[in-house]
């Protein structure tokens, strides 16, 4: 290969500089349980592999904004003790979060506003009727929308919990892969029942996985069968692809302490970091919070897309 000529260096001499990437403001929660309150210069936070720098963070002492979900459908025996720890832990909740009551069934409505006082929002929790059917996986991705889209507008901790005891085989559309060709012993609907379950989560989380909010889920009942073990795997997986965690009741017992958990990861040890990160914002990316060197729970990875959510 020949060497370039003077003219051909000159020519590159005069070529503009490259563009830096452009720099952006990223929300990064993450939650840090039985911590003392870390402080912003504490914070090592990197995204696909670069630094980024905390301009803010918000603690478990700052504002909270919490979307409550409520999708119940099933035995009143298992949807009350989840109410009343519900109320229990709302009513200990400091002035400073704003609770906004939600039901999953026929879209996700608002059915308490977050201005509302807090004796409304216990009523309407007390007088809450059961639906027909579940509604949790048409409105599990609206739900974080709605929460991005609130935390992107003021300088608040937002999460989303959900309390369902949603069957699979209960939803409107049907989950259980019939089998396709009834004379083909090779069909593999009839090896994979759970194939449409699988594929339906699969999307879900794929979709979800631009947003920036973590979900909270506390399933009342886990139920053994195999299409809602299918399920139950697939919901676990997706709520912790966001950064939060789902909770799966066995017994009536287990209700109580499954609330109460939850709670206690939002309200009290969730924070959220306000970054500035320079980079190419396309592709899957890593996302590593550590604190003194110990890497803190977070959302995994991410999904940045040139063209926005």
């Amino acid at each position: 290969m020949s060497a370039f000529s003077r003219r051909q260096w000159l020519a590159l001499a005069a070529l503009p500089p490259a563009a830096p990437e452009p720099r952006a403001v990223i929300r990064v929660p993450f939650r840090a349980p039985g911590e003392p309150i870390l402080e912003t210069s504490g914070i090592d936070i990197s995204i696909g592999g670069r630094p980024a720098r905390v301009l803010r963070l918000l603690t478990p002492a700052s504002d909270l904004f919490l979307l409550l979900v409520l999708d119940f459908s099933g035995d009143l025996s298992l949807v009350d003790p989840a109410r009343q720890a519900i109320l229990q832990r709302l009513a200990a909740l400091p002035g400073n979060v704003r609770v906004a009551l939600m039901k999953a069934q026929d879209g996700l409505r608002v059915t308490v506003d977050p201005k509302a006082p807090r004796a409304e929002l216990a009523a309407a929790i007390e007088s809450l009727t059961i639906a027909a059917r579940p509604g949790l996986l048409n409105a599990i991705e609206n739900a974080q929308e709605l929460a991005d889209s609130i935390a992107a507008r003021a300088h608040v901790r937002v999460a989303v919990l959900i309390a369902s005891d949603s069957n699979v085989a209960n939803y409107q559309e049907d989950y259980s892969n019939p089998v396709v060709n009834s004379s083909d012993s090779g069909d593999m609907s009839r090896r994979f029942p759970e194939g449409l379950v699988n594929e339906k989560m699969r999307q879900l989380t794929a979709r979800m996985g631009h947003g920036e909010s973590p979900l909270f889920l506390v399933h009342v009942q886990y139920l053994t069968d195999r299409l809602n073990t299918a399920y139950q795997t697939g919901l676990q997986q997706l709520i912790r692809s966001t950064g939060g965690e789902a909770e799966f009741c066995r017994s009536l017992g287990d209700i109580p302490e499954a609330v109460s958990r939850s709670f206690d990861h939002i309200a009290t040890a969730q924070y959220t970091a306000e970054a500035e990160w320079q980079g190419a914002k396309n592709g899957t990316l890593d996302v590593v919070v550590s604190a003194g060197g110990r890497e803190i729970h977070s959302r995994p990875r991410r999904q940045f897309s040139s063209k926005g959510r």
